[in-house]
């Protein structure tokens, strides 16, 4: 299963804001193995959204839009989505219900905020969701969440999105399986094994620095019993300090 993530703000962009919704998700879903083939990070540019998200659905198995959602001026997400399928935006009773839940939930939690800041929502607004999508209802915070067809979009809040993509985990699976070797031994010195081990396995191999060891070796295949063949030739040729 090829999976692509694509993050979105210009917070991101700028710096302002650390993308770690984008490596949790990359290991969440390498973990049930699936393989994220893409990750980008786009503007809050309605058009180019909708553009990637478009091309992209067509392009892999599924698509995990990350930040965007809501109601304020620059969340322009659920907006892209619905001109990437031509869908109308619409407003699902229950996703109505549960916004003006947390919203009332929040007002008796915070009487005092709410009377020196006039909290006034346009609940429809955060409640839009394009029509025909599923909406996933958002237990951490206001704001739903949706898949359409085989686009996935969370909001950006590390604790929503890991609240709603655990929802819908179980709808990301595939055969890759990996295994890391750990090694004191310096990059240039593993050159001829790491070449001989992708000419003799159908497996492929990545080397990188690691603050524990000199180098991390990850080998990953479709096939258990290659990968561990594979992981065993390089064990007999490189210094191995651990497995994981």
């Amino acid at each position: 299963m090829e999976v692509a993530i694509l993050t979105v703000g210009d917070e991101v962009l700028a710096g302002d804001t650390e993308n770690t919704n984008a490596t949790w998700l990359a290991r969440r879903l390498t973990e049930r193995g699936a393989t994220v083939v893409r990750i980008l990070t786009v503007p809050d540019d309605r058009n180019l959204l909708a553009e990637t998200v478009a091309e992209w659905a067509d392009a892999f198995d599924a698509v995990v839009v990350t930040g965007g959602l809501g109601g304020t001026h620059d969340d322009v997400t659920v907006d892209a989505l619905a001109d990437a399928f031509d869908r109308e935006l619409t407003v699902e009773d229950a996703v109505h219900r549960d916004v003006l839940q947390t919203v009332a939930a929040y007002r008796d939690a915070n009487p005092e905020t709410v009377e020196a800041h006039e909290l006034d929502l346009d609940v429809d607004a955060w409640a839009s969701l394009p029509e025909g999508s599923r909406a996933l209802v958002n237990s951490e915070g206001l704001c739903p969440g949706c898949v359409l067809e085989n686009v996935y979009a969370f909001p950006g809040v590390p604790a929503e999105m890991k609240a709603l993509f655990e929802q819908v985990a179980a709808e990301f699976e595939g055969d890759a399986v990996s295994t890391t070797l750990y090694t004191p031994q310096p990059e240039a010195s593993l050159l001829d094994a790491l070449t001989g081990v992708r000419e003799r396995f159908d497996v492929t191999v990545g080397s990188y620095p690691d603050a524990a060891a000199s180098n991390r070796l990850k080998v990953t295949g479709t096939d258990p019993e290659t990968v561990a063949d594979a992981v065993e030739w390089l064990r007999e040729r490189v210094e191995v300090t651990r497995e994981a």
